[in-house]
Formats: C-alpha cells, sequence, structure tokens
C-alpha cells in the first residue's frame, strides 16, 4: 500500500514489477493530461497544500482497504507543470477477486478527480483559466 505525491514522473511498468504479487486481478488506472477542446493548452498547473493532501489521499486509500478486499494498492498523483500528453496520476489495485479490484480502483479514481486537495490550472495560448469541477465528476461519487 502506498501513496506518493510528487512532481516528477513515474514509470508505470516499474511501478507494477512486484506489486501485487500473488493477486488474482490487479487493475490499473493512468491519467494523461488531455489537451482542450480549443487545442491550445500549453500545460496543465496542478498545485496541492503537501500537509493537507498526502494524508487526505492515505485516508481514502483506507477506506478502500476497508471496503474492498484488496491485497495491495498505489496512488500516485504528480503536481507542477504538465504538458498535454504527459501522466498525471495513476492508481492501482491488486485483489484476488477482480471486482474487487475494480469496484476499488473506480472508487479511488472517482475521489481523485472530484475531492482530492488538488487545484488545476490549464495554461493555453489564449491565458489562463482556473479549471472548476464538473457535475458529472460529483455525481459519480454517489454510487460510493
Amino acid at each position: 500500500m502506498s501513496v506518493r505525491v510528487q512532481e516528477q514522473d513515474f514509470d508505470l511498468a516499474a511501478e507494477l514489477a512486484g506489486f501485487g504479487d500473488g493477486a488474482g486481478a490487479i487493475v490499473t488506472f493512468t491519467g494523461i493530461v488531455r489537451n482542450n477542446p480549443a487545442g491550445d493548452l500549453r500545460e496543465m498547473l496542478i498545485e496541492h497544500y503537501p500537509a493537507m493532501t498526502k494524508p487526505a489521499l492515505e485516508q481514502i486509500e483506507t477506506d478502500a482497504l476497508n471496503r474492498w478486499q484488496l491485497t495491495d494498492s498505489r496512488i500516485i498523483h504528480r503536481f507542477g507543470a504538465l504538458k498535454p500528453g504527459a501522466q498525471i496520476m495513476m492508481v492501482a489495485t491488486a485483489s484476488t477477486h477482480r471486482q474487487n479490484a475494480f469496484e476499488a480502483a473506480e472508487f479511488l479514481m472517482d475521489y481523485l478527480k472530484s475531492r482530492a486537495p488538488f487545484w488545476k490550472k490549464e495554461i493555453t495560448t489564449s491565458g489562463e483559466v482556473w479549471v472548476q469541477g464538473k457535475d458529472a465528476d460529483v455525481a459519480a461519487l454517489k454510487r460510493w
């Protein structure tokens, strides 16, 4: 079990080497910085308050571990200036059965998307704008 909040990129293959040894199912999700509809995103600036962020992510990981029968989990979320196409985060869950691994991964991703204490600013060729939360992301939490 691990949570990391970091500026540097991560190597997905290295992160999964030895992850979930003995599990019957491993589910991973990697979020990528996508360009905006106008196609003019220069970078996504992700800010956070370290004293708040890691404990919040550790708590949601604990919640997932208490809810599903997981043998391992990993959350990595990056901060700083990220270009389109850059890896922004990853979630990995391992369990003896796939349903636990899938559901826990979705739970963690929904939380990271809508409740994790990160602030995102899009820097485009025409200016800067703070990214607002989406109703659909908040609504996704209701299933949990």
